[in-house]
């Protein structure tokens, strides 16, 4: 495994996100508050950023100022909750305190089970002097069922925390109810997410709902940036053969605060045997020594001879006791190392965590955004965060071929996805003729010559919000194969993009899809090929060479394949036997041949190599050649996998 991190951004640490202004609000509060007057406001921003805080300040002035009489807040879990207690504002600079009636928050209250606390909402529906109320998104599940008038919700600000947890899809209880109290009742929706993804699948809201909501942006890039402490971030792929155990112990960095987070009992990396797993996750990390009476924690003492303190989070047995614990740490010196399955991920605080280590792919970018966020927290214990994936590299003799090639690209997608994510955001402007209008902008603002200013507000909403386009660019199963396959610039941004751009906004006209293709495609690429050199920060790296920005126009971008680094990323990753295997099993699916087309085409492949000396090429300009080229990849794939088969008898 190679220790080379695939991205590591640096940070100016200017202080900017945490200090506050005179109302007692940091940053992202601040750029929140601005938009209190929405009746729909959805906040994307990073963890730590205090989401929860800004929705109490919006809150309060709905409350106060602008007829709202009820706020209903939900969270995943009940232990995020806590995040919403009354909290002293006044001190701060702002008019008033947020105070919490214990009786309606749901997810500390002394209710016994589910019945209890769905009954408990209903009556804060109808208690009229009732202002707030905290529950769980299942209790706002269920209690909606109960409500026969969605009526109900008016005058009231509905707010989910972790919206990523909602569907668009007709089978989500959630979503639904979501979707029937916007459009049935007067009721504002404040939703808040760490997410800049909204899932591999189904999309959080339709089309339709989601050009209703206001939204306030706060990037990875400008948190990180403006804290104190943390002044780098890292993201590496560690590609292992074999079992993860036999590697892991090349991972570990026991002088660093990890969190560890095994594979579920059902992903192709786990051993079925968890506990087994953290058995051999501990002996990785040094000599066990004892488990602690009191605190439940697993004492171990490392290769430096110092103890360390491990809270084990797979083992039920004890949990409560040292999640309990976990609760209650206020130093660095409380706590070294979590090992974790389903735990410690969204809305769990440890600051002083600085070392995310997550066996085998996530299925979800989401997740991966999460599990970051619990490193990413200014802590004066760490100048430095990292995320390393521990992923299984695809052997041609025993794994699955589509299941790996999958497992491979996902990592990658995910790093390009956190690098956009982690870098500053470049906006992009169409050239003008004036030089010295130019010099005025932003020097975060590039100008592309053939570019043309959005011609609709729907157009010009899209490029505004262009990071949610590029994930789902990102995340499209042809895209990724496009990655691996080298495909040609013209197939990736004349064809995949702006299928990608057609499905997410079916409501664009022809010439629109157009407009927003040529977005995308500039904006992908100049997150690949920039240059992070900070004297040299005009200049873009494109086709092996150097192009200073002023000199970019749209004929040059889309002559250029915006995914060659990912492919750059597998290649210093991966050993060339395997990229070749991962080439040719995607080379094998390209293409649907019966067997009947493969016995008459195999003669034909034989008869060219003959004729050529050569094996057919899939880049010829030939289409029956690459027709060939693909047949033997086929058949190719089928005898491996054959092989495979009669090995493992």
């Amino acid at each position: 495994m190679q220790d080379k991190n695939v991205i590591n951004v640096n940070y100016n640490h200017t202080g900017k996100s945490t200090n506050t202004n005179e109302l007692g609000m940091r940053q992202m509060q601040a750029r929140v508050y601005q938009s209190r007057n929405s009746k729909y406001l959805l906040v994307k921003a990073p963890p730590a950023s205090g989401k929860s805080r800004a929705l109490m300040f919006v809150a309060l002035d709905k409350l106060a100022n602008q007829g709202i009489k009820k706020v209903i807040i939900a969270v995943p879990e009940r232990s995020i909750g806590s995040s919403f207690k009354s909290t002293p504002l006044k001190k701060y600079g702002f008019y008033e305190d947020w105070t919490i009636n214990p009786y309606y928050d749901l997810t500390d209250a002394k209710v016994e089970g589910a019945p209890g606390t769905i009954k408990r909402f209903l009556e804060f529906l109808d208690d009229k002097d009732a202002k707030i109320l905290i529950c769980t998104h299942a209790t706002l599940r269920y209690a909606y069922e109960k409500v026969a008038d969605d009526a109900k919700f008016n005058d009231t600000l509905l707010a989910i925390d972790e919206f990523h947890h909602v569907s668009a899809d007709n089978n989500s209880v959630l979503g639904t109810a979501l979707k029937n109290i916007m459009h049935n009742s007067n009721a504002n929706i404040i939703a808040m997410t760490g997410s800049y993804f909204r899932g591999d699948s189904q999309p959080i809201l339709t089309n339709e709902d989601e050009k209703l909501f206001d939204k306030v942006t706060y990037s990875y890039y400008e948190q990180l940036d403006g804290y104190t402490y943390l002044k780098s971030f890292g993201i590496d792929y560690k590609f292992y053969q074999g079992s993860y155990l036999d590697a892991i112990s090349k991972a570990i960095d026991t002088s660093k605060k990890m969190i560890i987070h095994i594979p579920s009992v059902n992903a192709s990396e786990s051993t079925k045997d968890k506990y087994g797993e953290v058995d051999s996750i501990l002996d990785a990390i040094g000599e066990w020594q004892e488990r602690d009476p009191k605190t439940g924690l697993q004492l171990v003492k490392d290769h430096r001879g110092k103890i360390l303190k491990v809270a084990d989070l797979v083992d039920e047995n004890g949990r409560d006791k040292v999640t309990n614990y976990l609760r209650h740490i206020n130093s660095a010196d409380d706590l070294d190392i979590i090992i974790a399955l389903g735990m410690a991920k969204e809305g769990f605080d440890w600051p002083w965590a600085e070392y995310a280590l997550t066996i085998g792919n996530r299925g979800s970018l989401t997740e991966i955004v999460q599990i970051i966020g619990r490193v990413t927290r200014d802590s004066s214990n760490k100048t430095h965060a990292q995320f390393t994936n521990l992923v299984a590299q695809p052997d041609a003799q025993n794994d699955d071929v589509k299941v790996a090639v999958n497992t491979i690209l996902k990592a990658i997608t995910a790093s390009l996805l956190m690098e956009q994510v982690l870098t500053p955001e470049l906006k992009l402007k169409p050239a003008r003729p004036d030089q010295k209008e130019r010099e005025k902008d932003d020097p975060a603002v590039i100008h592309v010559r053939g570019l043309k200013d959005p011609s609709t507000p729907r157009v010009k909403e899209i490029i505004d919000n262009i990071t949610d386009l590029k994930a789902a660019i990102l995340q499209d199963s042809q895209v990724q194969q496009a990655i691996a396959g080298k495909a040609q610039a013209e197939v990736v941004n004349k064809v995949l993009i702006p299928k990608v751009v057609m499905e997410q906004n079916p409501d664009l006209t022809d010439e629109e899809i157009e407009e927003v293709r040529q977005y995308a495609v500039a904006s992908l690429l100049v997150d690949q090929s920039r240059k992070t050199s900070t004297d040299e920060k005009q200049f873009l790296r494109m086709a092996d060479k150097f192009t200073n920005v002023n000199d970019l126009n749209i004929n040059l971008i889309d002559s250029m394949n915006p995914f060659q680094r990912a492919y750059e990323i597998m290649s210093s990753n991966i050993d060339s036997k395997t990229l070749r295997w991962i080439q040719n099993s995607i080379d094998a699916n390209k293409y649907n041949f019966t067997e009947t087309e493969l016995a008459l085409l195999y003669p034909q492949i034989k008869e060219f190599v003959a004729e050529t000396g050569n094996l057919p090429q899939k880049d010829s300009n030939d289409e029956f050649e690459v027709e060939l080229a693909y047949a033997l990849a086929k058949i190719r794939n089928a005898r491996a996998q054959k092989e495979a088969a009669e090995h493992g008898k």
